[in-house]
């Protein structure tokens, strides 16, 4: 049986192309004791890959030229040699750009899910990686109270959207940040944020802040971040006193851009907790965090928003598009 697979070829001088990846077939392996083959149905496109295609410092080792590019599946046992798992079990795991994986089944590696709770695409989005993600950086470190003022950029994104509706859940108002009209309203009617601020009709630190003043009255107690450069300049300005900023992302600066703080001496004047953070350093919070992202995606009061792309081959245009914004909520591939 062969496998199709999508590497790294070359490593992005600046904005990544189709051409720093290609398409190999390779035969999949036997199977020894102790792995599972595992077919997969959907793949997860996520801003991270990008800082792994590069070879700088980073909190990940850079993906390897001419290996699978890494990356979420959620699919099914084919084959098993593994007490744990057998045929037909639904499971997700990190199986990367490929049709099928050949995974060592010990703990860790992969996990069941159940999809007669919640559909398997979920489990790569809302209750899996993306809604964590979220789930952690408001939980943990802007920690809000009920009352207080959160804004979220990329709000209509796969975290930001997990973020805006966890806070509201919590008593806050929130504000989100997105990319034109359509995202805004869906923001706003369907997540049900108190406010959305189109940067694409405020595309400079003045207009902006002035935006989030009018959207914030209160001031703003909690910043999620996922873009920087000048949106986390404006945000900066409209900061509360013992504010807290939860810094996920930075797609500003992905392609090597450099993206300065305008006014760092606020972090001092306005005393903000600034903090990064990788979810995949917090496993001990992963379990409590699915149960409660999962039980609100099944019971519907999580709502969230997939854009799929069909077939491996589409994998490496959907992922440019997902950098430059195309996409609107979760990107997937689906590839049965």
């Amino acid at each position: 049986m062969m496998n199709v697979q999508i590497q790294l070829a070359s490593r992005p001088q600046g904005v990544p192309v189709v051409d720093n990846f290609k398409t190999v077939e390779v035969p999949v392996p036997e199977l020894k004791d102790g792995q599972v083959l595992v077919r997969h149905h959907y793949l997860s496109l996520d801003p991270y890959m990008r800082g792994r295609m590069d070879e700088g410092k980073s909190y990940a080792q850079a993906q390897a030229l001419g290996a699978v590019m890494i990356g979420g599946t959620v699919g099914v046992v084919q084959a098993s040699k593994h007490r744990r798992f057998q045929a037909g079990d639904w499971v997700a795991g990190m199986g990367g750009w490929q049709l099928y994986s050949v995974v060592d089944g010990d703990p860790g590696a992969l996990h069941k899910v159940d999809v007669s709770l919640v559909p398997a695409s979920a489990y790569l989005g809302p209750v899996g990686m993306p809604g964590v993600t979220a789930w952690m950086g408001l939980r943990e470190i802007i920690a809000p109270k009920a009352g207080e003022t959160v804004v979220v950029s990329a709000a209509s994104g796969a975290v930001g959207s997990v973020v805006g509706q966890l806070a509201k859940a919590q008593g806050c108002r929130v504000v989100g940040i997105a990319g034109g009209p359509n995202k805004c309203e869906y923001v706003t009617h369907t997540l049900g944020f108190d406010a959305c601020i189109d940067h694409k009709t405020h595309g400079n630190v003045k207009a902006m802040s002035a935006a989030l003043k009018a959207a914030c009255p209160q001031g703003i107690d909690g910043y999620f971040e996922n873009v920087g450069g000048y949106i986390l300049d404006a945000v900066m300005i409209r900061m509360n006193a013992f504010g807290r900023i939860a810094v996920c992302g930075m797609i500003a600066g992905y392609n090597g851009e450099p993206v300065p703080m305008a006014h760092p001496s606020l972090i001092l004047v306005s005393r903000l907790k600034v903090q990064g953070f990788i979810v995949s350093e917090h496993m001990d919070l992963w379990p409590q965090a699915l149960n409660e992202l999962g039980a609100k995606v099944s019971s519907g009061q999580l709502k969230y928003r997939e854009t799929i792309s069909h077939g491996l081959a589409s994998a490496p245009e959907a992922f440019l598009g997902l950098l430059k914004g195309k996409n609107f909520g979760k990107q997937l591939v689906q590839l049965v």
